[in-house]
């Protein structure tokens, strides 16, 4: 067994969240302050200069999640192969052959998404799959080069016909997962608090409820659309990209119990009983997945929106966000801190959405 490990990406506590009540209704838990409310002020980030350093490796097929060994290598889960691949820092890869049971449909959002590495155990790998039947999480064991004993832990997860999926996994620093699942294209399912669509999830290791959690059940926050990104910030506070309908996509930092307003509203709201979003794009601007922080610094990668964005937090919220990356490598799929504190990112040309270039997909390294 390995000692935790502690990543810029967030292996904070969760007890160390922005619990902050947000409805009034007496069926629903009014959780307890441990943050102020956070307000729309400029933040001042620790100054970076954002850099292609190089690619790190291509030729991948739809590279959704990455995440970190100990020994620096990462996995990538490929979406449409079903299969997780450990690439190495110099780019090396080793196939680990395919998760058993995912189901891929041409055309469609499911597959193989969220990969996550338990904090404790670091050949103990979970994964966020989609099946004929369901979305579901997953957990593994890495022996040497092949993943082995899949046990399914959380299942039910509505699925979509063919989106609104959600996907990401992340461990806090005590060992609960948050699993972030979409609406399954009926929107209504987002505010019925005894379903796992349109959900932030908090879960143990064998998919059971946390002690703590707001509705002494699953759910962490509810009201979401299609959250594909998840990070900690310094300060353990939990944020998530969403991708909107029609006009807004998000950048939300959650709340415990929080309502995020999914059908009700889309984007910035001024009904105290929501949670409003810290920064917003137009569905051209962005469609956002990954999401990453580091130094004061959001970094949102943006599919549509074919750029990765910048957005300064702070104590007191989110401040402007600006682009890099505009147009230059297609549909940004993925953005991980690095153990050496740079950033990975992955394309996401071959999702059967994007232009194909030579080389595609792959992953960047920039430097900060």
């Amino acid at each position: 067994m390995l000692a935790r490990r502690t990543f810029l990406t967030g292996t904070a506590a969760a007890g160390a969240l922005a619990l902050v009540g947000c409805s009034g209704r007496d069926t629903q838990p009014t959780p307890t302050t441990s943050a102020p409310s956070p307000t729309r002020t400029s933040a001042s980030p620790e100054e970076i200069a954002p850099s292609v350093a190089g690619t790190v490796v291509e030729g991948l097929n739809v590279p959704w999640s990455i995440v970190f060994l100990a020994s620096g290598d990462a996995l990538v889960s490929q979406r449409d192969d079903a299969e997780v691949i450990r690439v190495s820092p110099d780019g090396a890869t080793t196939g680990l052959g395919p998760v058993p049971g995912v189901e891929v449909r041409t055309g469609a959002e499911g597959g193989l998404l969220g990969l996550a590495v338990d904090p404790d155990e670091d050949d103990v790998v979970y994964a966020y799959v989609t099946t004929a039947a369901d979305n579901r999480v997953v957990r593994m064991r890495l022996e040497g080069d092949t993943l082995v004993s899949p046990t399914v832990i959380l299942e039910g997860i509505p699925l979509g016909s063919s989106n609104h999926q959600g996907g990401r996994l992340l461990f806090d620093g005590e060992g609960s997962l948050f699993v972030s699942t979409g609406d399954s294209g009926s929107a209504d399912l987002a505010q019925d608090r005894g379903s796992l669509a349109g959900k932030i999830l908090r879960v143990d290791r064998d998919g059971e409820p946390v002690d703590g959690n707001p509705f002494d059940d699953r759910v962490w926050s509810y009201g979401h659309r299609n959250v594909q990104g998840l990070a900690f910030d310094a300060d353990g506070r939990l944020w998530a990209s969403e991708f909107g309908a029609q006009e807004t996509d998000e950048l939300n930092l959650v709340e415990r119990g929080g309502n995020h307003g999914w059908p009700i509203v889309e984007g910035e709201s001024d009904d105290p009983e929501l949670v409003a979003p810290q920064a917003t794009w137009s569905t051209d601007e962005c469609s956002p997945a990954g999401l990453a922080i580091t130094r004061d610094t959001a970094f949102v990668a943006a599919l549509r929106g074919q750029r990765l964005w910048s957005v300064p937090i702070g104590p007191d919220g989110a401040g402007e966000p600006s682009a890099l990356l505009d147009g230059e490598y297609g549909r940004i799929r993925d953005v991980v801190v690095a153990p050496d504190d740079s950033l990975w990112v992955s394309t996401s040309n071959t999702d059967g959405r994007g232009d194909v270039r030579g080389g595609d997909d792959r992953i960047l390294r920039i430097t900060l």
